[in-house]
């Protein structure tokens, strides 16, 4: 069943991120929980399929304030061709220049902490996301394909790939064409590195928020509804507390 064959390559995938990255998953989550704890931001930033996780870590059930998730549509798809079409991402995603000019929009700052995910590791927005911010001087973690960086020829006019450009660069541990299931044609079929980077962002969540709590720190968490004992406006406290943090910056 190829089922059974896309779940054995994928608890394969996990198993390998869990045995070989665990060293740079807590790394990042000390850098990030020292940044939540002392009032900085941990920004997130991904462009196509790689927005992904950027959606899944904050606002969502069991996540905290203190991650600000950076969303541009123009890297985004709603539509297949057109107007919002995958294939007019991909190509603005390749252009260099255009994430630096999205970047000047928000007021990173110095002991900031920034999350890129981008699965091949070589594009222009991702690159670029990652090395404006190291100019601003803040901590730069990458999660994408060591594999593919090491198997393709960087293409960034810097001759850098996006791990190149990290503090701490995380392996996905998928192989660079991404798909698991063999069908008997020279392409295989069924991508994993996004079951991936969401094991990754999950795992990076629950080791910071552990540590956050050893540092005396109570993060401010999105919680189910459907849990016993939370008030009912709980989730509102949420979303006010961090639109304070968010406007307190912008001098609002």
């Amino acid at each position: 069943m190829s089922a059974t064959k896309y779940y054995e390559q994928i608890s394969g995938v996990l198993a390998k991120i869990h045995s070989t990255q665990q060293s740079q998953l807590e790394k990042a989550a000390e850098v990030m929980a020292t940044a939540i704890a002392s009032g900085k931001r941990v920004y997130l930033y991904g462009s196509g399929h790689s927005v992904i996780p950027v959606m899944d870590i904050f606002p969502r059930y069991g996540s905290f304030v203190g991650f600000f998730p950076l969303y541009d549509p123009r890297l985004m798809w709603s539509n297949v061709v057109g107007p919002g079409g995958a294939r007019e991402l991909l190509w603005l995603e390749r252009k260099e220049g255009y994430a630096e000019v999205f970047l000047q929009s928000y007021p990173l700052e110095a002991g900031d902490v920034i999350i890129v995910f981008s699965h091949g590791g070589l594009n222009a927005a991702p690159i670029d996301a990652a090395l404006y911010a190291k100019k601003k001087r803040l901590t730069v973690i990458t999660v994408c394909s060591l594999a593919n960086a090491k198997a393709a020829k960087a293409t960034h006019s810097t001759g850098k790939t996006l791990s190149d450009a990290a503090d701490i660069a995380i392996d996905n541990c998928v192989a660079p064409e991404d798909s698991q299931v063999d069908i008997g044609r020279p392409e295989k079929v069924a991508a994993g590195s996004t079951m991936a980077v969401v094991f990754i962002a999950m795992s990076l969540v629950a080791e910071t928020g552990v540590r956050l709590v050893a540092k005396g720190h109570n993060p401010v968490t999105f919680v189910s509804p459907n849990v016993p004992g939370i008030e009912k406006d709980h989730n509102q406290k949420v979303f006010q507390t961090f639109s304070r943090a968010l406007f307190s910056r912008n001098g609002e």
